[in-house]
């Protein structure tokens, strides 16, 4: 077998023509998407079959939430580009004992994570702002879904190993799968048993169960991929490499979750209880859209990776010169899109709402500008991390969504109101822009990518 060869019988060693690769990170976009559609499901069927109120306490609860997700990010990106790189340089052996040793870590990880959540949910909620009337929820919510951590984190360091195994459509299949089994368990649980949020955190965990568990059933039996589970003596370095090189997404889900906690600390000191509810929406509406971004990156970062680790310049040239043309025009249509169907989407949310409503319209049409420039920011420090540089990448995210956010949310509602934290998304894309550009052009003559 080549060299990262898929069921598409394309090669991590070929030549990449635009066609080639749009449909090498096709399935990785569409599991993506996927995967935003049916995280957004929870909060439709809380919002409209449970209230405003419980809907309030899941977006309170979430950054939280999301902060451990983004452990098994960490070790699925910084992994699978140290795997990516082994693999091109003929190492095949070595590359699977990579894959065996950060699985084993995430899964001993992630269930001292679930006895830790569980322990602090209640006043970690109170110190988010959870008052007397969201706080029951905040706890039910949190507690259910940190259950299922350790399957989360499987979940998200499955979505690159796939891609390097040379099996994206396998992955596409799981979140497939894992997506309907939330859809359908929160149709059941929420809109016809009325469990409240009870009846949505349940089904995420089961997703999640089958996002991460099927990948590791498959690994775990013999298989014709380039990658599979075997027993193997953990080695520290290694692991460390790993997490240093997929350090920028940890440092991207740990700073966007405490950024989201500033928002609603402040959204609830200019708008109240509609405010968090407000920005709720928002974000299920943007990481769909960006969803598209994201996948686009971890589906082209082993490419990236095979090819530096193979020493190719010049389809290194090539990868970074259509990544950026593609990143540019797909955020402008984008940003045409989002613009026309703020109202629409907004109406699906929180219709219900003539107030709310108005204000979640206002914020979509704000913070949406921001697509015309977010994609390359998130393939910037996809691309470094693919290069085994994960001191640029965590740089770049760690300023973009924690200081440049951080500094926007806090000072621009001082000038413009409410209207300064819808605006504070825009800003901090700005500036991470053209940090991306100088990192890219300062470095271009050690990677030879220019």
């Amino acid at each position: 077998m080549l060299p990262g060869k898929s069921v598409m019988n394309i090669s991590l060693s070929d030549h990449f023509t635009y066609k080639k690769l749009l449909k090498f990170v096709f399935p990785s976009i569409i599991m993506m998407v996927f995967t935003s559609i049916y995280g957004v499901v929870d909060g439709l069927f809380v919002s409209n079959c449970v209230g405003k109120h419980a809907f309030t306490a899941i977006n309170l609860i979430m950054p939280f939430i999301m902060i451990f997700g983004g452990v098994g990010f960490m070790l699925g990106t910084g992994g699978s580009a140290l795997v990516a790189k082994t693999l091109g340089e003929q190492q095949p052996e070595k590359a699977n004992r990579y894959f065996a040793m950060i699985i084993q870590t995430t899964v001993v990880v992630g269930t001292l994570i679930s006895l830790i959540g569980i322990i602090v949910i209640s006043p970690v909620a109170v110190f988010l702002g959870a008052d007397e009337l969201i706080l029951p929820d905040c706890v039910i919510y949190g507690s259910i879904t940190m259950l299922f951590c350790t399957s989360f984190m499987l979940q998200n360091a499955f979505q690159s190993f796939l891609i390097t195994a040379g099996r994206p459509n396998l992955g596409l299949a799981a979140t497939v799968a894992a997506g309907i089994t939330n859809m359908l368990l929160d149709a059941l649980f929420v809109a016809f048993l009325k469990w409240g949020v009870a009846g949505a955190a349940i089904p995420t965990g089961l997703s999640q169960c089958v996002g991460g568990v099927l990948p590791l059933i498959y690994f775990l039996r013999p298989n014709s991929s380039l990658l599979s589970l075997k027993s193997t003596k953990p080695e520290l370095v290694p692991i460390l490499k790993a997490c240093a090189n997929g350090s920028s997404e940890m440092v991207s889900n740990v700073t966007a979750s405490i950024i989201g906690m500033l928002y609603n600390f402040q959204l609830l000191k200019y708008a109240g209880q509609d405010g968090v509810a407000s920005y709720g929406v928002l974000m299920y509406i943007q990481f769909f859209y960006i969803a598209i971004f994201i996948g686009y990156s971890i589906g082209s970062a082993p490419i990236i990776g095979y090819h530096y680790g193979a020493g190719n310049h010049p389809e290194l040239k090539n990868l970074l010169r259509k990544s950026i043309l593609l990143m540019g025009a797909t955020g402008f249509g984008m940003l045409l899109i989002a613009e026309l169907l703020a109202r629409p989407l907004s109406l699906i949310f929180v219709g219900y709402d003539p107030g709310l409503l108005t204000m979640t319209v206002r914020a979509l049409r704000i913070a949406s500008l921001s697509f015309i420039i977010v994609g390359f920011n998130i393939f910037a420090s996809s691309f470094f991390t693919a290069l085994n540089n994960g001191g640029i990448s965590a740089a770049i995210s760690f300023l973009r969504t924690f200081i440049f956010k951080l500094s926007a949310v806090w000072f621009l509602p001082l000038l413009f109101h409410l209207d300064g934290i819808w605006w504070a998304e825009v800003t901090a894309e700005i500036f991470a822009f053209f940090l991306s550009l100088i990192f890219l052009i300062t470095k271009r003559k050690r990677y030879n990518y220019f």
